[in-house]
């Protein structure tokens, strides 16, 4: 049988009941932008990340932008992140006027080099935007002592690591506020687009609640500029079920997680990334490391086995990037993984006879 990358209807089909319960609530009360819905899950998800609010936004890239707005971070200003993440962590920063500063990533972790950041600090500089990349959390006690320096906000893009955590602290608990994307594809996902900031600073979690909703505290009335970025009350709905089981959904990960690295260790043609010290990852992605990654890919494709890269295009080598003074930049780390990684399938609903033939797989083909 095919092992597709990802099983959003296995996931469906265990919570069936649950889901189908929730939209029905919705339909019947027509609170379909923001209200009840939205509010019984910001409440529910501050308490999991262990924050004092949490506002429910578009999506991840909105919960982005709008923690850089409410920081008043713009035009002149600059922001630091890492040059291999997801186009939306430095698309942020850009929309809002100011300049993404990138910094390259450890080969070991693939997370955001720390010991580089502070080389690229200036005057200007206002925030450190650190990513905690396939659900492990960056390494974030240097990050916030460099922040603590030099007087900056640091913005957690938590956007994969729902549940991840480093000693006793949540993903979207460690920074001064945190952006979480709940795409249908992460460990806690939507049936659509949706997204949130966390943090403890009230100002911030008003500040946002304002700029999500055009600015406005009463219909009709509006005290600043804002933007339309509320949370829909069906994703809302949707996401307070599964917020019920994201533990255990990330327990299974773990499992199957565990079994691929039993496998993988004792060929020395597969890399796979390290842990940092006292994190615990919700193991969003299994990524490894082949020289020989479209040949594998192939070999996988042919076996009915999906696979993905995250992602195969630094940020700055994007098109959207090419005018700009980040395309003449290197960044060799984020280069040579570019060009290594593959995401193999990994997910809740994965049987451990599935890990084990593509682990398999995968050591025939590059042993």
């Amino acid at each position: 049988m095919p092992i597709p990358f990802l099983n959003l209807h296995a996931q469906y089909l265990s919570i069936q009941a649950e889901i189908d319960l929730a939209i029905a609530r919705v339909v019947e009360t027509s609170a379909f932008a923001g209200g009840i819905e939205v509010e019984r899950f910001e409440e529910a998800f501050a308490m999991y990340c262990d924050v004092q609010h949490c506002k429910g936004v578009g999506s991840g890239t909105a919960a982005l932008e709008l923690l850089l707005r409410a920081y008043d971070i713009g035009p002149g200003d600059e922001v630091v992140t890492a040059a291999n993440s997801y186009i939306a962590t430095a698309e942020a920063i850009s929309l809002v006027g100011a300049t993404p500063v990138l910094v390259d990533c450890e080969e070991r972790t693939a997370l955001i080099d720390s010991t580089a950041i502070e080389h690229v600090i200036t005057d200007r500089t206002k925030a450190i935007i650190p990513v905690h990349l396939y659900g492990q959390i960056a390494d974030m006690g240097a990050i916030m002592e460099i922040a603590d320096q030099h007087q900056l906000t640091v913005i957690e893009d938590a956007c994969q690591a729902q549940g991840s955590f480093c000693n006793d602290q949540k993903a979207g608990s460690i920074g001064h506020s945190a952006a979480f994307s709940f795409y249908p594809g992460k460990n806690l996902g939507a049936m659509g687009d949706a997204g949130a900031i966390t943090t403890n600073d009230i100002v911030i979690a008003e500040r946002i609640a304002l700029l999500r909703d055009h600015g406005s505290r009463k219909k009709y009335e509006h005290q600043i500029l804002g933007m339309n970025h509320r949370m829909d009350g069906l994703q809302a709905a949707i996401l307070d079920v599964k917020l019920r089981h994201l533990d255990g959904w990330n327990a299974a990960r773990a499992t199957r997680a565990t079994i691929y690295d039993q496998v993988f260790t004792s060929c020395d043609a597969i890399k796979t990334f390290d842990l940092l010290p006292g994190n615990t990852t919700n193991h969003h992605l299994y990524v490894i490391r082949v020289s020989e990654r479209e040949s594998l890919m192939h070999a996988l494709d042919a076996k009915e086995i999906q696979t993905g890269i995250h992602y195969p295009i630094p940020i700055h080598k994007q098109p959207a990037y090419a005018d700009t003074d980040l395309a003449q930049q290197s960044f060799p780390i984020s280069e040579l993984l570019a060009d290594e990684i593959l995401s193999i399938p990994l997910y809740p609903e994965m049987t451990e006879d599935q890990v084990r033939l593509v682990s398999e797989i995968v050591l025939q083909h590059v042993r």
